[in-house]
């Protein structure tokens, strides 16, 4: 497969993957889309994978920010290049951003304030991450840093207060208009892969922002921080070392 072909069918995949999300059913299409494409993009100079676990968030700037913890998944791309060096991309297509245990605030209707005082507020931003790190293997350790961008695409509170001996009461308050859709800032990560060639991998990456998540700021400037612990696994591995081993074998027996 030469380089056009492939690089081709790499922004397919990312941009499948991202109508997918958009249009729900994150998980089962980013699946689906995984078994499609995995076969062809596992090369020799390609890994391509679905990565997910957990992330601990919380926005940095906001007064009595809690962490928040959360469920991210996505894929990804180790696009080798000299030595021990590759280039790590992707999208994290579910990445939960945001902080809880925040102090209720008036919602323009008597009625519900008075029902949510005493009780919290949980902050939750949507975003699609695109990182764009350098990667250098030690072995089977790596470690890997640069530049993320992400597109927000979906943010509101949920206010909640517990009530004893009765259901917890929430409401959801969507304010998507609040927020800047595009976001930047540098991400670092280190982990340890679990088999040689294209086996499982294991990482902890730290993300911190750059920019302000507000559209119209006031005080402190507010930007997200988080850590996630994921879990990397090629796709389509079986059939990428038999083509490979194929093409050894070929060549070997040739004049």
């Amino acid at each position: 497969m030469n380089s056009s072909h492939l690089m081709r069918r790499l922004a397919r995949a990312m941009v499948l993957t991202l109508i997918a999300a958009l249009f729900g059913h994150t998980a089962r299409s980013q699946v689906l889309i995984s078994l499609l494409f995995g076969d062809d993009l596992n090369t020799g100079k390609v890994e391509f994978g679905l990565e997910g676990g957990a992330t601990f968030s919380t926005i940095n700037g906001l007064n009595s920010a809690g962490p928040k913890s959360g469920f991210n998944l996505g894929f990804y791309f180790d696009i080798k290049l000299k030595h021990q060096w590759s280039l790590a991309t992707g999208v994290m297509v579910k990445s939960p951003w945001g902080a809880k245990g925040l102090p209720t605030y008036s919602l323009g209707d008597a009625e519900l304030d008075s029902v949510f005082h005493g009780g919290s507020v949980e902050r939750r931003l949507n975003y699609f991450n695109v990182p764009i790190m350098a990667k250098y293997s030690f072995g089977r350790l790596f470690a890997m840093a640069g530049p993320q961008l992400s597109l927000g695409y979906k943010s509101y509170d949920v206010f909640s207060r517990d009530i004893e001996e009765e259901e917890d009461l929430t409401y959801r308050l969507e304010n998507r208009s609040l927020y800047r859709p595009i976001e930047a800032g540098l991400c670092a990560a280190a982990g340890v892969r679990l088999y040689k060639g294209y086996g499982m991998n294991l990482l902890v990456r730290y993300y911190h922002g750059l920019t302000e998540i507000r559209k119209d700021p006031a005080g402190a400037m507010w930007t997200n921080r988080g850590w996630h612990l994921q879990v990397g696994i090629p796709i389509g591995v079986g059939k990428a070392r038999a083509r490979a081993a194929t093409k050894e074998q070929g060549a070997t027996s040739a004049p």
